[in-house]
């Protein structure tokens, strides 16, 4: 059993956004991932997707993406990411999708043989550019929806957290997100939602007190499945 990872898949087969404009390595993105996935992923492994999964507005019209999602091969495991407008109530959504293999992650965790895969969204930090009083509010939540998840099979220490967000602003200080790592013991995470060169030189990446970040946008990985190092 293996686990891979990927983000920002931005999949938009039923609103036909074009990802193009973003620049020219975005031309068919979706080919490329389903290429990569194709020749890495077998039906037992596990594929976490970091969130910004679909362009679509709603449950339906997300069906289309979704469904490119579950003829590939894996298990998926899903987060939210703030363009993923569509996502519902997880009571619905697991209803709609039950004996399939997409699962989704919000409040709760996801065991997969001897790991808990943990996350929430997450949101911008403290002291990040823009910062205000009604992202503090949102930021509170999240961390609290972190632990929610992190709660969840205390007694198994094998854990790796998934976020959208990354875990700490720009200037890579702690934040109440890796107040968590360090109170839960968790040595990996996985995020998504930077994108751009200039971007990525302030993303944490590589072991930092202790925790191993990997950024896991589909950009960054060139459109390629990022397999973690259990």
């Amino acid at each position: 059993m293996l686990i891979y990872a990927i983000g920002d898949l931005h999949l938009g087969f039923s609103t036909n956004k074009e990802m193009d404009v973003f620049g020219k390595h975005w031309v068919k993105h979706y080919e490329k991932i389903k290429k990569s996935w194709i020749s890495s992923v077998k039906d037992n492994d596990l594929v976490l997707i970091a969130g910004d999964t679909s362009w679509a507005m709603s449950l339906d019209e997300a069906k289309v993406d979704i469904d490119f999602l579950k003829e590939l091969p894996g298990r998926k495991l899903l987060v939210r990411g703030n363009h993923d407008y569509w996502w519902q109530s997880l009571t619905k959504m697991k209803k709609q999708y039950i004996d399939t293999n997409i699962s989704f992650l919000q409040n709760d965790s996801f065991v997969y043989e001897d790991i808990v895969i943990c996350g929430t969204r997450g949101w911008v930090c403290p002291c990040d550019k823009g910062y205000t009083f009604e992202d503090e509010k949102i930021y509170i939540r999240e961390i609290q929806r972190l632990k929610l998840s992190l709660d969840q099979d205390r007694g198994n220490h094998n854990k790796i957290v998934m976020m959208h967000y990354p875990p700490m602003n720009e200037q890579l200080e702690p934040s109440g997100f890796t107040s968590l790592f360090q109170e839960y013991g968790i040595k990996k995470v996985i995020y998504g939602h930077v994108h751009g060169e200039e971007s990525f030189k302030c993303a944490p990446q590589g072991v930092i007190d202790g925790v191993d970040y990997q950024l896991v946008s589909a950009d960054f990985l060139n459109f390629q499945l990022y397999l973690l190092e259990l």
